[in-house]
């Protein structure tokens, strides 16, 4: 659970529930038939700068909430860093009404699941994302 680690980069943003968001990460990476977690990075960041890591990596010149990206080296072993946009989560949770905790928590299970191995380009791909991101939204027991 130490493997799985929180920073931020040009925001000033507090994560709260860190322990628990961590358990709740590793038991989804379980769930879905992997052994261990390596190191797991999760960066917090404003649309600036998630914007350029976006153009400079993806060639994508778009704002995103989410940019994932693979360091996992062994098949039973999840790794990598997961940047999120922290004004994209505040203004998405606007949009749909949802409370900032939450679409907060759905984009740090969405970047997860890509990890496990979920595209999300095609639309049938999206409906199963979204179906994952449900099921463990719901088994969050904090």
């Amino acid at each position: 659970m130490k493997s799985i680690l929180f920073f931020t980069e040009d925001i000033d943003f507090k994560l709260k529930e860190k322990g628990k968001i961590r358990q709740w990460i590793a038991d989804a990476i379980k769930g879905e038939g992997f052994k261990r977690v390596g190191e797991l990075s999760f960066i917090l960041c404003s649309d600036a700068y998630l914007l350029e890591i976006n153009k400079e990596y993806l060639n994508h010149d778009t704002y995103t909430d989410i940019v994932t990206f693979d360091s996992s080296e062994d098949e039973d072993t999840i790794a990598g860093d997961i940047f999120i946009s922290v004004e994209r989560i505040q203004e998405n949770a606007q949009k749909f009404n949802v409370a900032e905790r939450d679409e907060l928590h759905r984009v740090i299970i969405h970047g997860v699941m890509h990890l496990c191995g979920y595209p999300d380009k095609k639309p049938a791909d999206k409906t199963k994302m979204t179906a994952k991101e449900d099921e463990y939204l719901g088994k969050r027991n904090f």
